[in-house]
């Protein structure tokens, strides 16, 4: 895995332009990336003692930041929690930071890996792809933003099916030929 900070943002970036808008998987993210609102950080944490004080600084700093300058981080660790199953296990720690830090209701975290597996799926099943990015990310998401647009999109409940419909449409090799499609996007940029 490259753990070069550019081009981890890159890929990262030329991800989210490809495949979380490019194939609508969240209606809400378009707006956000073309009005530069969107907060990439690469982390060069290498334990998850490093990373949870990361992650600590990404909320604070969202916290004194307005939603109009930054409404959403991306805090991409590609040297720690590679290991799916480490990750996910991650995500405890990470909602407990939350309430450490009083914040639970304010703001929420996503989570999307290589090699997401959503329970009871098999791990070539293409649906995973929904949560599966370049390298290991949490996805910092302010409450108020995801309830303003669920306001404004009335059918938000229905987009991880709509989601599953257009990657089982794209298929396996579909999926592939975009991951190297965002690889390639990320060097020619």
């Amino acid at each position: 895995m490259n753990t070069n900070p550019n081009t981890v943002l890159a890929e990262t970036r030329a991800w989210v332009d490809s495949v979380v808008i490019g194939l609508n998987l969240c209606p809400f993210a378009r707006a956000v990336q073309v009005n530069n609102q969107i907060r990439y950080v690469c982390s060069n944490a290498t334990n998850a003692d490093a990373l949870l004080a990361a992650l600590r600084d990404e909320l604070h700093l969202l916290t004194n930041t307005s939603p109009q300058q930054v409404e959403t981080t991306l805090l991409v660790h590609p040297q720690v929690l590679t290991d799916f199953l480490d990750f996910n296990d991650f995500l405890d720690i990470a909602d407990a930071a939350l309430e450490d830090l009083d914040l639970v209701g304010v703001f929420q975290i996503a989570s999307f890996h290589p090699q997401y597996q959503f329970a009871d799926t098999d791990t070539a099943d293409v649906s995973n792809a929904t949560n599966r990015s370049p390298y290991p990310t949490l996805h910092l998401l302010r409450e108020a933003s995801i309830d303003r647009a669920i306001a404004d999109f009335p059918e938000a409940a229905k987009i991880f099916a709509a989601n599953i419909v257009t990657l089982q449409a794209l298929g396996p090799h579909g999926w592939a030929v975009l991951q190297a499609r965002c690889r390639k996007d990320a060097v020619d940029s």
